[in-house]
């Protein structure tokens, strides 16, 4: 488990902490209020350091709520660290209290978005490579109260002239002239509505973060505090933007799509976010909401990581009208009785590791239009198709699943399959029926750096394997893939936001894995989300 937890580590004469704990390049305290505190302060130092090396938290990062205070250390390289919380009181008297040795360990960057063949060559936006702000990154929050007044100024022509943008929509607007691209950080914090962002959204009801050209660098990064930050009834909306994270958030009730790589995107990184139910479509297939997180119209370079699907209907679509070839992946993901789409796949090259596939009443992994996909190490617990191809094997039992579209070609190796309707082998006997070297799902390969060979090929348009795993830098080594049998162990306890969200739901197995239903329960649940969170700032 990665996140480390202190329980009632220490204690002052009028401060007591109640909490500490560690994530991903982050780390919080917790602490009982004083009933006579004006203000608080927090500070953050690496454990071994003197007390001079003490550095103060945005204000923002502290907040209140009904029992407790909570304070978020964010852009921390990997290490230890300690923390102190500091009460102003009101006789003019101090009291602080620091916490135990903090472990922090470092995001998983690995997949296409950090592939050295990449334009860009990294998805960490404001960030470096060690999970540090970069040194001229500019830090702006986002809160219920700010979305509409928040200000920055920002680069309008080439002469470096700035204008003021007021408000988050009107600062996206403004870098989308394409004349500012320092590294800025977008730090959302506790429930924001759309109701809060009207006049930030676009009029389909999203937050669009756009370049001004295809693939245009954005440095940018969009992400959580805590683990309670959420978009509560808007999307992101992503085109044009070379460069870009979006990490730790909440998404629910979005329309049409949760996250929507729309077009001419590369490098973005898409992890540890909770993904909810949408707003309910037109369609008779979306119920939940239509695409969770979809990447598309020459998107490419893309990872996607340790997220977590909660009854996605359609969780990921990997290419719409798309033709040419791209490249993204899918590794650490929670698909957590989700339905379909993990992802669907056209024309992209896509490498699909350490997933979860928990209870999946459609199928997994689905290729058509001439794609390839490489699928590694993952757990597949009772879902019902792992691993379609359009017009043949599995995807020919019933009506067909992928619209009459000409096939795509799946590569096969060491994945943990477990109560599986259907799975056909082009050249193993190992699945649930005999091998088929005509009408199969997947090729099973022996040896991870194993090429398939052109004699199998899909029977609609005669596609082949294109061993892109093997001959091209797909931004993951071999020491980068866990164990097949610790995956669900990981994926659960660090898919998602910061100690796995503020929202809990578990499903019944028993009826979940089976049915795509919209779960009224959870629906409903999800409908009376409001959030915990008091107030912003240590005041």
């Amino acid at each position: 488990m990665i996140l480390e937890n202190y329980l009632n580590p220490a204690s002052g004469a009028g401060i007591t902490l109640t909490e500490s704990g560690g994530w991903f390049e982050s780390a919080y305290i917790k602490w009982n209020p004083l009933s006579n505190a004006i203000s608080y302060k927090v500070y953050i130092k690496p454990s071994a350091a003197g007390d001079s090396a003490y550095v103060q938290l945005d204000p923002e990062l502290i907040r209140k709520y009904p029992t407790y205070w909570r304070a978020d250390a964010v852009g921390l390289a990997a290490g230890q660290y300690i923390m102190k919380a500091e009460a102003i009181l009101s006789n003019s008297t101090n009291e602080s209290i620091i916490s135990g040795v903090i472990t922090v360990r470092a995001n998983d960057r690995t997949g296409f978005a950090f592939s050295g063949d990449s334009q860009y060559k990294s998805g960490s936006g404001a960030y470096k490579e060690n999970g540090v702000l970069k040194e001229n990154a500019q830090v702006i929050y986002v809160t219920s109260e700010t979305a509409k007044t928040v200000s920055l100024d920002v680069k309008v022509n080439s002469s470096g002239k700035k204008q003021t943008g007021t408000g988050i929509g009107e600062i996206l607007t403004l870098r989308q002239k394409g004349y500012d691209t320092t590294p800025l950080a977008i730090r959302f914090i506790g429930q924001v509505t759309d109701s809060n962002m009207a006049g930030e959204l676009n009029s389909n009801g999203y937050l669009e973060v756009k370049g001004k050209t295809s693939y245009k660098e954005m440095n940018l990064t969009l992400e959580g505090i805590g683990d309670d930050a959420t978009a509560y009834g808007w999307g992101l909306l992503i085109r044009n933007c070379g460069n870009l994270e979006i990490r730790n958030l909440g998404i629910m009730l979005f329309p049409d799509d949760g996250i929507s790589l729309d077009t001419a995107n590369c490098n973005v990184w898409v992890h540890n976010n909770d993904i909810f139910y949408g707003k309910a479509g037109s369609d008779a297939d979306q119920a939940k909401g239509d695409g969770s997180a979809d990447v598309k119209s020459g998107s490419t370079y893309v990872t996607l990581s340790y997220n977590h699907f909660w009854d996605s209907g359609k969780c990921s679509l990997c290419g719409m009208k798309d033709t040419a070839e791209f490249f993204v992946t899918y590794h650490h993901n929670w698909y957590d009785h989700s339905d379909s789409r993990h992802p669907r796949i056209r024309a992209a090259s896509v490498h699909i590791y350490n997933n979860y596939f928990d209870g999946n009443a459609k199928y997994g992994v689905g290729v058509t239009n001439g794609s390839s996909a490489f699928v590694e190490s993952n757990y597949f617990r009772h879902c019902k198709y792992p691993m379609m191809s359009s017009l043949q094997g599995t995807d020919t039992l019933g009506q067909g699943t992928f619209s009459g579209e000409n096939g795509g070609m799946i590569k096969a190796f060491n994945n943990r399959i477990e109560n599986a309707s259907s799975l056909i082998y082009a050249n193993s006997n190992e699945g649930t029926t005999g091998k088929n070297t005509v009408s199969f799902d997947a090729y099973s390969a022996s040896a991870r750096n194993e090429t398939v060979p052109s004699l199998y090929k899909t029977i609609a348009g005669s596609t082949v394997y294109n061993n892109f795993d093997t001959g091209k830098n797909i931004g993951v080594s071999l020491s980068d893939i866990d164990p097949v049998n610790n995956v669900e162990g990981i994926v659960t306890t660090s898919a998602g936001r910061l100690n796995q969200g503020d929202f809990t739901w578990k499903f019944n197995n028993a009826a979940d894995d089976t049915s795509s239903d919209l779960n009224t329960a959870l629906m409903s649940k999800i409908r009376s989300y409001t959030t915990n969170l008091i107030s912003v700032g240590g005041n």
